[in-house]
């Protein structure tokens, strides 16, 4: 088993903002990305997200929690995506603060 891929994302938009924000990101992932990526669970319990995605037939779960100054993300990725697992990292850090960058 491969360690979870962890990426925190600081923000200045308070909890409630920086959860619309990302709800609104997942739903044009889908939209966008859909035909890669098929998001199987998205549970939301008030500031956490429980998540079950598959990308390119590889099944990954992982959380998001959401605090008023961060985001931190965990994923736990199969070997296949683990091997682009640092590319990844980098990669959802800039979406993320893409995502949250105060308008």
């Amino acid at each position: 088993m491969t360690k979870p891929l962890v990426v925190s994302v600081p923000h200045q938009l308070g909890r409630p903002e920086a959860i619309r924000r990302l709800k609104d990101g997942l739903q044009w992932a889908r939209e966008k990305y859909g035909t890669v990526v098929a998001i199987q669970q998205e549970d939301w319990a008030e500031d956490h997200l429980a998540f079950r995605v598959a990308v390119l037939g590889q099944a990954a779960a992982g959380t998001m929690d959401v605090s008023d100054t961060d985001v931190t993300l965990s994923v736990q990725l199969p070997w296949l995506l683990a091997k682009f697992a640092e590319k990844a990292q980098a990669m959802l850090q800039k979406q993320g603060h893409l995502l949250l960058e105060k308008k």
